[in-house]
């Protein structure tokens, strides 16, 4: 059986967006608080595999925990697929000229928000598949090891998603603040790409079997 454990890090906070849809736009993020920083890097596993995704707010966010141990950075990954949700026309607006406009297209949203399209953009949906496609590639890649994923807070609820195979609204329940660590181990009889054996806790199917382990843990932040 070879287990692959993923550890999820959802980037630092964004700054200059109070208020505004930034979705895939590559916005600055704050890594100041080295406090947080230690304790992510004291969580972490020092052995891994590093992923990121092309916006800069989680290659700031993967670098600023290595500033904290005294090993090499390693190379990041740069995966596209792991990056945040499209919002289209709708990103640099905010919440409140959104709601001004009275449109239908953002009242439709509202009503089924995992599977509408924002105008220009892409659905929850579609990036939650984008997601599951995603990570059974990167499983096969670095199958038996630690991963930890520095992302966004959409694919990491599509993570999730996938791992317990929930719907795309379901998906969306979660919770994931900045900083915060999602664990999430997946299990592969040896000599495949992916497994059927289920582990308690998790799901299992054509694809292996899942284990949910951490759900944006957040011990680390300090109050």
């Amino acid at each position: 059986m070879t287990m692959t454990r993923w550890w999820w890090v959802r980037h630092a906070p964004v700054v200059g967006q109070d208020g505004r849809i930034y979705g895939n736009r590559d916005v600055a993020c704050d890594c100041s608080d080295e406090a947080v920083f230690r304790g992510l890097s004291r969580l972490l596993p020092q052995e891994a595999a590093w992923v990121v995704t092309p916006l800069s707010r989680t290659v700031k966010t993967a670098e600023a925990i290595h500033r904290q141990r005294a090993l090499p950075q390693p190379p990041f990954a740069v995966e596209a697929e792991l990056a945040e949700q499209d919002f289209g026309h709708w990103q640099s607006m905010t919440y409140a000229e959104l709601d001004a406009q009275r449109s239908a297209d953002w009242r439709r949203f509202w009503l089924g928000p995992a599977e509408e399209v924002p105008p220009g953009g892409e659905s929850f949906a579609s990036v939650c598949r984008r997601v599951g496609e995603a990570v059974g590639r990167l499983n096969r890649r670095f199958a038996g090891r630690d991963v930890v994923c520095v992302s966004h807070g959409g694919p990491i609820r599509a993570a999730l998603g996938h791992a317990l195979g929930l719907p795309p609204d379901r998906a969306l329940s979660f919770a994931i603040d900045n900083c915060a660590v999602t664990r999430i181990d997946h299990f592969a009889e040896n000599g495949q790409a992916e497994g059927a054996a289920a582990g308690e806790g998790g799901t299992s199917g054509p694809e292996g079997s899942w284990r949910v382990a951490l759900v944006n843990a957040k011990a680390h932040i300090p109050e």
